[in-house]
């Protein structure tokens, strides 16, 4: 089964004025993982497609998508997918891939219909590409690690590259997760925005009754989210993206837009939040 949710673009003047039930409406992707489904949210911020396929056990194909207007998904698209549950396989272009918690695969323009199986919690990113390259599956040895923070400031964390410039070629998609060191539960701080693309954030590995506190919105207007595991926040180019947890967890950032710059960053000084 398959279920897609579009959800337009906003500007940060709508956001001003929204209370917290048309923030959730516009800005998180709830309950995108559910058994013997395929859920899917195509967002007008750069075209980006985030969801979950759970074939729990069997298998599920995901080929036609109405919203990108060809005749199946990757015709002109890229994907993502993460693997954030137990063992399963991914097959396309011809090939099947094998997935272990925390794998990442890179699936290109071109690769045709994606079957899901086994007993993977899937996460999907996909966005526009106008090239084909060679699948790659990226398992975590073989990332780019990236360490920042400190226990001080209780943001001592490791940034996880996998389809990411350093690591393989992409036509815009990056993607990585985030894990944390003991202690530290602030993600993302200092903020920052990146005006040429957009972000989405899905939370994980958080544990049942636990939430973190997302932050976004303008630097001078902060708005937040109160999101659980495995709930997405939408990020538009003009917000920041960040937040702190009641217990440990890790975030999927994915990215999608102009170009491919990890460091393409505007910095906001911590005395400039609102």
């Amino acid at each position: 089964m398959l279920t897609v949710e579009t959800r337009p673009a906003i500007s940060p003047r709508e956001a001003r004025a929204m209370d917290t039930a048309a923030l959730r409406a516009n800005f998180l992707a709830e309950g995108l993982f559910a058994d013997d489904e395929i859920r899917l949210v195509y967002t007008h911020y750069d075209r980006m497609i985030v969801g979950g396929a759970v074939p729990a056990g069997g298998a599920l194909t995901l080929d036609h998508v109405r919203e990108c207007g060809t005749a199946s998904i990757l015709d002109r698209r890229e994907m993502g997918v993460v693997n954030v549950g137990a063992t399963g396989a991914v097959r396309a272009s011809g090939e099947v891939w094998t997935l272990e918690k925390g794998d990442v695969l890179y699936l290109p323009m071109g690769a045709g219909p994606v079957v899901f199986s086994g007993d993977g919690r899937f996460y999907i990113a996909s966005c526009p590409a106008h090239a084909p390259l060679p699948p790659r599956l990226v398992r975590l040895g073989e990332a780019k690690k990236l360490t920042l923070g400190a226990p001080e400031t209780a943001n001592h964390r490791t940034i996880n590259q996998f389809i990411h410039p350093e690591v393989m070629p992409s036509c815009q998609l990056v993607l990585g997760y985030t894990q944390f060191h003991g202690g530290s539960v602030w993600n993302t701080m200092p903020a920052h925005l990146h005006d040429r693309r957009m972000e989405a954030y899905l939370y994980f590995d958080l544990p049942e009754g636990q939430r973190v506190v997302h932050l976004m919105g303008e630097p001078d207007e902060t708005r937040h989210l109160i999101v659980a595991n495995e709930q997405a926040a939408l990020s538009p180019p003009w917000s920041i993206h960040c937040g702190a947890g009641t217990a440990s967890y890790a975030f999927i950032w994915a990215m999608a837009g102009d170009n491919v710059d990890y460091r393409d960053v505007e910095p906001v000084a911590m005395d400039a939040l609102r």
